[in-house]
């Protein structure tokens, strides 16, 4: 697809970006990249699955070893 940039930017048809609230653009290189950011927070979600079984009672405190 190609469109014409104007004085006030481009313009990215909205077909294009279904599902996306929010994008990250970056230009490195001359080469100019719009990426969709995640509202998730990997890091909020730890302990959201966690390990449940009769034989590993530890996973809180060793879970480095049961992710390898």
């Amino acid at each position: 697809m190609r469109t014409k940039v104007t004085e006030h930017g481009l313009v990215i048809p909205k077909h294009l970006l279904q599902g996306v609230a929010e994008v990250d653009i970056q230009k490195q290189n001359g080469v100019i990249m719009v990426e969709p950011v995640s509202s998730r927070d990997p890091v909020l979600e730890l302990g959201s699955a966690p390990i449940h079984s009769l034989e590993i009672r530890d996973a809180s405190t060793h879970h480095d070893r049961y992710i390898y």
